[in-house]
């Protein structure tokens, strides 16, 4: 066994177990590490609470004098919980989150100091924004960019820095993150859903869109994964031959959790509980050493960040344990890869979730409109959510016989089916009085008898009704949730004044009673989107010839998925609801088109330098220990050494063939990247490392891993799937 896999192997049996402490009642420290609104209401004036609620609840502004007085009582907190810096915690378009820390310790003389944090820092700051992809919307000589304070998510104490979430914009005003379009598409679907909720409930007054999402990961010991180049800088294993055993057993699916990885979840819960991270599950997932952790359901602002805040939790906690934690959608070929379903509702201000039915047809009616209003939206924006959910890194997890595939369609249940079969056979225009009854108590009554049994859910449909939400399946384990989260309450938001504006038509122009313009309505939207509900196998080749027929888009690559976002239609959404501009847009497809660049010239590279310095070296020096063998054969047996030694002059044959396969793919491949990367734009780029670079990957990995079964083990240099995903 080579030095370094035999070290990494022999690292994770000389571990020293962690000891870890588990608080008695993690209720009394649930939000301890946060400036809540318990926090303020104890600390702060009753102007300056007022003040933050109002801003919170409402959108209201935060004067200057009162946000020094926040920031002073935050200041004072934040000290006394042992916090020496703070800074403004925001979300790039890299993915990933940011923060620039600053002391509050400000000298102000050679022999004094003091602790200063006013207003002024609270609302905003100037980092440098030169180095965040900005997608053309600034050049990289204007380095000005500028942090606003978002006081509807809580600042919080991490280590030893007060954290203030906040947005992150442009000199010239377009958002640079995720969380500013995310913040305006809350702000949309509140209109559009609260002014459509009060035809059943006139005392509502907001709607919030909540999100519950599953974050899914893997662990591996972290010695293991220093001895693999590909972990370390693509994030996933791009070669190496399957175990004997995977997980065709199906034993480790809640399974017991080892107890390593168990005092790891235990610490990383006792941190996530300070921080008012509601995690409630967890678990084994499918494949070997893959994990889930899924908290209670928040407003999705909030939840956004507690999941980007988790994700870099998840990494510093793993790293304390010995573990490196893997969020690619697929780390490793052959088995399960990992999602993030983001389970998406709409809530009232009263406290009703109005895609749960209720217990009287008026209520149920109520459901049947959201429900039937997103579906119609998905219905429309197809494209659009597939796009909100591409990347590179997911693209190898979509279709992937564990989640669904690029196609959209929604699963709700042949029960609602049903019933929306029902409702679309109801006459046009104005109801018999049989006919009220009938559907107001047989059919629209019934929902929540039917509901009771009907709460499975398809694991190959990509947008699933689970009962009282919708599952949004397809968003891969790495993503931020913003955007997908983002794109989802946009195109509510407008099937949600469509329908306003249509029910409103009937009601004034055709004299129809409230109730009945509903149903008349809705009852178009059951026929206009009826192709986008399946409840079959959405893996079979009979589903995607079908989606053909049916219209839908099967865009199973990022360069073809996110060519919508440059539709007029695309363009007008956004625009019209104010959730992003022309120029935002843009900049976004730009970025993540050349995102999907970097990824694949980055796993390109190791590829290629790990199939020619670590793979090829090592068949090399097997096949001369196979030559030396043979010729001893030949010095003792002389011209008959060729019966005696058969399957050794064969392996030292198939081994040239693959060495010369591995040598020439790889060749050919950087050719094709060369090739790629003498092109300008960014979607003609994109497209090249996609349709000429990544299919080299294939072939590359099929010669390697061949070798790897061939190789004697002990000259192996990289760590094996099976040291991997079996090593506790």
């Amino acid at each position: 066994m080579s030095t370094i896999r035999f070290e990494a192997i022999k690292q994770t049996f000389e571990r020293t177990p962690v000891h870890v402490e588990t608080p008695d009642h993690r209720s009394d420290q649930f939000g301890a590490n946060v400036f809540n609104a318990v926090v303020m209401r104890q600390v702060m004036s009753k102007e300056a609470y007022s003040s933050v609620m109002d801003a919170i609840e409402g959108g209201g502004k935060i004067n200057r004098k009162l946000a020094d007085e926040i920031a002073t009582y935050m200041k004072i907190w934040a000290i006394s919980k042992g916090a020496t810096h703070y800074t403004h915690w925001f979300q790039p378009l890299t993915g990933t989150t940011a923060e620039k820390h600053d002391a509050f310790f400000e000298p102000i003389s050679t022999t004094d100091a003091v602790d200063r944090f006013g207003g002024a820092q609270l609302v905003q700051q100037e980092p440098d924004a030169s180095s965040f992809p900005n997608g053309g919307i600034r050049n990289t000589f204007e380095a000005r960019g500028y942090t606003a304070w978002d006081p509807t998510s809580p600042a919080f104490i991490h280590g030893t820095t007060l954290c203030i979430p906040t947005v992150f914009v442009s000199y010239t005003g377009e958002a640079l993150d995720n969380k500013a379009p995310l913040l305006r598409s809350l702000l949309a679907i509140d209109q559009a859903a609260t002014e459509v909720a009060r035809y059943f409930d006139k005392s509502v007054t907001k709607v919030n869109a909540t999100l519950g999402w599953e974050q899914e990961y893997f662990l591996i010991d972290k010695a293991l994964t220093l001895s693999r180049p590909d972990l370390l800088l693509a994030g996933r294993t791009l070669l190496g031959h399957s175990p004997a055993k995977g997980q065709q057993l199906d034993d480790h699916y809640f399974g017991s959790i080892p107890d390593r990885v168990l005092n790891y979840m235990i610490e990383l819960e006792n941190e996530c509980v300070r921080l008012g991270i509601p995690v409630k599950t967890r678990h084994n997932e499918v494949a070997p050493n893959q994990f889930e952790l899924a908290p209670i359901y928040e407003e999705a602002n909030l939840a956004v960040d507690h999941n980007s805040l988790l994700m870099d939790l998840m990494d510093k906690m793993a790293d304390k344990h010995n573990f490196k934690v893997l969020f690619h959608e697929k780390p490793f070929a052959g088995i399960n890869g990992s999602g993030k379903h983001n389970n998406w509702s709409l809530a009232t201000n009263k406290g009703v979730n109005l895609l749960s039915p209720g217990t009287t047809p008026t209520k149920n009616l109520q459901f049947l409109t959201f429900f039937i209003n997103t579906i119609k939206a998905v219905h429309d924006n197809e494209e659009l959510l597939r796009a909100s959910v591409a990347s590179a890194t997911n693209d190898h997890r979509l279709g992937a016989n564990e989640a669904p595939p690029a196609i959209v369609s929604v699963f709700i249940g042949s029960q609602l089916n049903k019933v929306l079969e029902e409702l679309e056979d109801v006459s046009k225009g104005k109801l018999s009085p049989e006919e009220k009854t009938d559907l107001k108590l047989n059919v629209v009554g019934k929902i929540p008898e039917i509901l009771l049994d009907n709460t499975d859910r398809n694991r190959t449909s990509s947008f699933a009704f689970t009962g009282n939400k919708f599952e949004f399946r397809a968003v891969g384990s790495k993503a931020n949730c913003a955007k997908p989260m983002m794109i989802l309450n946009a195109i509510v938001a407008k099937q949600l004044k469509a329908f306003k504006v249509e029910v409103d038509a009937l009601i004034d122009k055709k004299g129809l009673k409230k109730d009945e313009a509903i149903f008349n309505v809705l009852r178009e939207y059951i026929k206009a989107s009826k192709k986008i509900r399946f409840e079959g196998d959405g893996y079979s080749a009979a589903w995607e010839k079908e989606a053909v027929k049916r219209g839908l888009s099967n865009n199973k690559t990022t360069p073809e998925a996110l060519k919508v976002y440059l539709k007029k239609s695309t363009i007008d959404l956004f625009e019209q609801l104010d959730v992003m501009s022309e120029i935002e847009i843009k900049a976004r497809h730009e970025i993540e088109l050349e995102e999907y660049v970097h990824k694949v010239q980055i796993e390109s590279r190791v590829l290629g330098d790990i199939a020619r310095n670590h793979v090829i070296p090592t068949a090399i020096r097997y096949q001369n220990i196979l030559i030396t063998n043979v010729k001893g054969i030949k010095d003792v047996f002389g011209s008959d050494f060729k019966k005696l030694a058969p399957e050794q002059l064969d392996l030292i044959e198939e081994i040239s063939e693959h060495i010369s396969e591995i040598n020439s793919k790889v060749n050919m491949m950087i050719d094709a990247r060369k090739y790629a990367n003498k092109l300008d734009k960014a979607q003609l780029k994109a497209e090249a490392y996609c349709e000429r670079v990544l299919p080299f990957f294939e072939d590359i990995r099929y010669h390697c891993d061949k070798l790897e079964l061939m190789v004697e083990d002990n000259l192996w240099p990289l760590t094996k799937y099976r040291e991997l995903l079996f090593t506790k």
